[in-house]
């Protein structure tokens, strides 16, 4: 049962199916906005089987044990992230007493080895993209425990499977004051984390061509694209778990958990098409003063009981 959950569904096959399904949606929505036809469905499965049946070319200058192994740890990473968040809310029982920070954990592997493997490279451009990774990873992952950290000492426990028993019982956690400020705070967070506008810095095509991913190609970028679609469905069940009750697999569960996912992706994606890109000084600013304080907040208003 393990072997199936964390490989086949809800892990790893699902999740790349889903997630690259969502990344296609992501990019017709903004081709729309830009009055542009925008890429066919199978576009993404397209590019990333053609990227993974290519070889990977190594720089000179790279450190290769490292080069080779940032793309593969970050994308079992965020297979393991998807599994885990599935699997406890399919079932409530399926989780373990620390799984909320052994998931928190998981989910900033991929943002490490983004900033590993870009620091390997040996190339300046992908040096400077790593600095700037790295910078943005210190900067939102302060107001994320936060938002977290809401969640958990309303609870009581940082189990998925009480958290998710929790909102049966009691409502979901979003229909709060401090429920609804520390959502805002997670999902602007996981915006940065994706790489999405304003928080694709690291990347940033206008300025450091590829960035983070600029001597990547083959498998290896493959790889990153397939996490990056993987993360992408994570963020919104991540959310849904910790805020808005989980997902139910059945009855009309399916379609009201299908309405809140597609509700996310939009939030998302409207996020990425009315916000310029900002400096990097300027978000890791907002993030350690605007968002930190938000949740600070949104920590005092649950103490409160609001």
């Amino acid at each position: 049962m393990a072997f199936f959950y964390y490989l086949i569904f809800p892990g790893f096959a699902f999740a790349a199916i889903v997630g690259l399904l969502t990344a296609w949606f992501d990019r017709k929505v903004t081709a729309r906005v830009q009055w542009r036809k925008g890429p066919p469905w199978y576009q993404n499965f397209a590019d990333v089987a053609k990227l993974l049946i290519k070889e990977v070319p190594v720089p000179e200058t790279a450190n290769k044990g490292i080069f080779l192994l940032a793309p593969a740890v970050a994308l079992s990473a965020s297979a393991m992230a998807a599994a885990m968040l599935g699997a406890a809310n399919i079932n409530w029982d399926y989780t373990f007493t620390g799984d909320l920070l052994v998931l928190w954990y998981i989910l900033a592997l991929p943002s490490i080895m983004i900033i590993l493997g870009a620091s390997a490279s040996g190339n300046p451009l992908s040096s400077v993209g790593a600095s700037r990774e790295m910078n943005q990873f210190v900067g939102y992952e302060l107001p994320l425990v936060i938002a977290m950290a809401t969640v958990v000492f309303k609870v009581g426990s940082v189990g998925l499977g009480d958290i998710l028993r929790f909102q049966a019982e009691n409502g979901p956690i979003l229909y709060s004051a401090s429920g609804i400020i520390a959502c805002i705070v997670a999902i602007l967070c996981l915006q940065a984390k994706l790489g999405l506008v304003p928080f694709d810095i690291p990347e940033a095509e206008t300025e450091l061509g590829a960035g983070t991913f600029m001597e990547y190609s083959g498998a290896a970028l493959g790889a990153f694209k397939l996490t990056k679609a993987i993360l992408l469905y994570t963020s919104p069940i991540f959310i849904i778990t910790l805020f808005w009750g989980g997902i139910q697999v059945k009855g009309l569960g399916i379609l009201w958990a299908i309405l809140k996912y597609v509700l996310f992706i939009a939030l998302f994606t409207l996020i990425r098409n009315t916000n310029p890109r900002l400096r990097i000084d300027q978000a890791v600013r907002f993030f350690w003063v605007n968002m930190t304080i938000l949740a600070l907040i949104a920590l005092v208003l649950m103490s409160l009981g609001y």
